[in-house]
């Protein structure tokens, strides 16, 4: 799986975002292997070429897994929870 999320600065969302990767279990039945991409817009691309990129992203974080857009961080945990890589229990 190829995880690609596009983060701002002092984003509440983005950094929730982070922590949630931050938690990503080897839990695949299928042993595959989890690349993860933090993309900082105004530090490694700008504003402008993301908007031309993504002309259909609404906000931050944007994240693409495997090609496909998921949106923000709620879609983003909801796919990694049903997915198998994240759980809601405590450790």
């Amino acid at each position: 799986m190829h995880l690609k999320a596009y983060t701002t600065e002092n984003c509440f969302y983005c950094k929730q975002l982070k922590e949630l990767l931050l938690r990503l279990e080897r839990i695949d039945p299928q042993d595959q292997e989890i690349k993860v991409d933090l993309i900082k817009i105004g530090k490694d691309i700008s504003k402008e070429y993301f908007e031309y990129q993504y002309p259909d992203a609404v906000g931050f974080p944007y994240v693409i897994v495997d090609d496909e857009h998921i949106g923000g961080l709620v879609d983003t945990a909801k796919l990694l929870l049903r997915k198998g890589f994240v759980s809601t229990k405590k450790k």
